[in-house]
């Protein structure tokens, strides 16, 4: 790969989040191979003695708590002066039927998944916008741009992470800042083992109670790591990179075929058209 001084018009460290699997650490192992300074981080330290073995620097990091999140920054910007790229990538799926979904729940969700990402870069723009340069990789989804039965959560944190980049792009770009969402469709990590615990357990005489068993087959093909386009960890890693290091880069990188075409087929489909078809794939009801 080429040396970070090359490659990379942000330069300095790098910052990610959620490296214990899967993006995160495919992401923190191939930036500290291309030669950059890597702060991998996750809520367990021990977790990250691979890539500490690697390289790379790390640190205790929970996204949804403030003095973690500000320690992260100070941090890196005591020796570095200000974070060069800051990844977004911690976070989780909260599948389940909406109704039995509790507010506790969809809160933790959203501060995980949009807020955690939001206040860091809140926090590391001042120092970025002083050195004049810096990049911002946020990770959406292809649940950014199509929401799909018995997802409405998770997706709605992945919309929320495409309107506020696309909002936030032009604020900062006069300052020499720029914010890029990856978008990639699904892949064989540990999130479908994640959001199968997070699906609500309200008993055997809920409404729902065949909906959810039908929502955590239907996932669990759909991530199944030998189907047509689910990707693997290194796959999206690579893009995350290039979303990263490129001097001029897209605004956004769809990776996969299903993130190419899904949100173009959903386009072109009537809503109750749509409607049908998710729900024969998941009814609600035992036929």
């Amino acid at each position: 790969m080429t040396p970070a001084s090359d490659a990379n018009p942000a330069a300095g460290p790098v910052l990610i989040t959620g490296c214990s699997t899967g993006v995160g650490r495919a992401a923190a192992t191939i930036f500290r191979a291309a030669g950059f300074e890597t702060f991998a981080t996750a809520r367990d330290p021990s977790a990250l003695d691979g890539l500490r073995a690697l390289g790379c620097r790390t640190l205790t990091l929970d996204v949804t708590r403030e003095d973690a999140r500000r320690a992260a920054v100070e941090t890196i910007e005591q020796e570095f002066g200000a974070v060069g790229i800051l990844v977004n990538n911690a976070g989780y799926g909260q599948y389940g039927p909406l109704e039995e979904i509790s507010l506790d729940a969809l809160r933790l969700q959203f501060e995980t998944n949009v807020f955690g990402g939001l206040r860091l870069t809140q926090l590391a723009l001042p120092a970025m916008r002083r050195a004049g340069r810096g990049r911002i990789v946020n990770i959406s989804s292809v649940a950014g741009r199509v929401s799909s039965i018995g997802g409405g959560a998770y997706h709605a944190t992945k919309f929320a992470i495409e309107a506020l980049t696309d909002a936030l792009r032009p604020e900062i770009e006069p300052f020499g800042i720029d914010v890029v969402n990856v978008l990639p469709g699904p892949i064989a990590t540990q999130f479908e083992a994640t959001m199968l615990r997070h699906i609500p357990d309200t008993g055997p005489d809920s409404p729902y109670a065949y909906f959810k068993q039908r929502l955590g087959e239907r996932m669990h093909n759909f991530l199944n790591p030998q189907k047509f386009g689910v990707m693997s960890a290194e796959t999206v890693a690579r893009v995350v990179f290039k979303a990263a290091t490129a001097r001029r880069p897209r605004t956004r990188y769809s990776v996969g075929f299903i993130a190419d075409l899904g949100p173009i087929g959903r386009a072109l489909t009537p809503d109750r058209v749509v409607d049908v078809i998710t729900r024969r794939k998941v009814p609600v009801e035992r036929p």
